[in-house]
């Protein structure tokens, strides 16, 4: 189908953003990507009479370390993870992540800001930001404010986003050296959306968990963060027991929508499948 009529604005700051949006009310969405809105209204399920690019704002794009802290625009697309050297050293999971997103056409276009602002529990960096303990900074007609991921997603596609707001970075705090990682993901083919996956973020002291992280995506409505299932390793020495163990936490609070992808119960069976998976490898890289 073709969408509806609309116009068009680019601005090329935050604030005439933000104006352009209190200006034009309830009938102007933001457009990042476009991978997420753009399929929406040409199934009518989105008729917004003005779209505004934030493709024009170069403040929103690019990767810095802040006092320790690792801030990426909410521009900056998948392609441009993959192409840090700051993120490839400080946080290689979001390397692995943006590897295993749809693919290369849509890395070169999707954004960072766009996956995690819009609420879809499908999407694969909600889930691993949680993971992370990032914060979104979001910037509106009354200022800007910061807000944990793990606080923002309320219910499918519904999130903390007031009327008016943009999300324009993310922030997330350096991981320890030597930190073990992965991000294990099933789906059905290269572009599809997750059937199930699973984020850790573990680090080692003699051989025992000392910290760790497991975040799930597209196992709920909104990504969750499995905060039991990472408890329960810390301390153990991740034998095949405290694994089986931490795998049933987190299939617990796993409740999936059956789909064209699988049953609840399918779902739930991989989704944990994902978790051993993640946890082990996590292990293995963790110095």
């Amino acid at each position: 189908m073709i969408p509806g009529s609309f116009d068009y604005h680019r601005p090329s700051s935050v604030a005439d953003a933000i104006k352009l949006l209190a200006d034009l009310g309830e009938e102007a969405r933001p457009l990042a990507g476009g991978h997420s809105l753009i399929p929406m209204m040409k199934l009518r399920m989105a008729s917004p009479e003005h779209l505004i690019d934030l493709g024009g704002i170069e403040a929103l794009k690019g990767v810095r370390n802040v006092n320790g802290k690792i801030v990426i625009g909410a521009m900056t697309t998948q392609h441009d993870l993959l192409q840090s050297a700051e993120i490839a050293q400080s946080l290689p999971i979001l390397h692995e992540a943006a590897k295993l997103i749809a693919d290369p056409q849509v890395r070169y276009c999707g954004t960072i800001g766009g996956n995690v602002a819009n609420g879809d529990p499908g999407n694969d960096m909600p889930a691993l930001m949680m993971t992370l303990g990032a914060t979104y900074r979001l910037e509106g007609p009354n200022g800007a404010r910061d807000v944990f991921a793990r606080d923002f997603y309320e219910a499918a596609y519904f999130t903390a986003l007031e009327p008016g707001e943009i999300l324009t970075s993310v922030s997330i705090p350096s991981k320890a050296h030597g930190h073990g990682y992965a991000y294990e993901k099933l789906k059905r083919k290269v572009g599809d959306y997750a059937t199930a996956a699973a984020a850790v973020v573990l680090t080692m002291e003699r051989d025992k968990v000392a910290s760790c992280a497991i975040g799930l995506t597209n196992l709920a409505d909104t990504p969750l963060l499995a905060d039991d299932a990472a408890a329960s390793l810390i301390g153990t020495r991740l034998d095949e027991t405290s694994i089986a163990h931490a795998v049933d936490l987190a299939r617990s609070i796993m409740a999936p929508a059956a789909d064209g992808r699988g049953p609840t119960e399918y779902k739930i069976h991989v989704g944990g499948i994902m978790v051993a998976r993640a946890i082990k490898r996590a292990a293995a890289r963790a110095a």
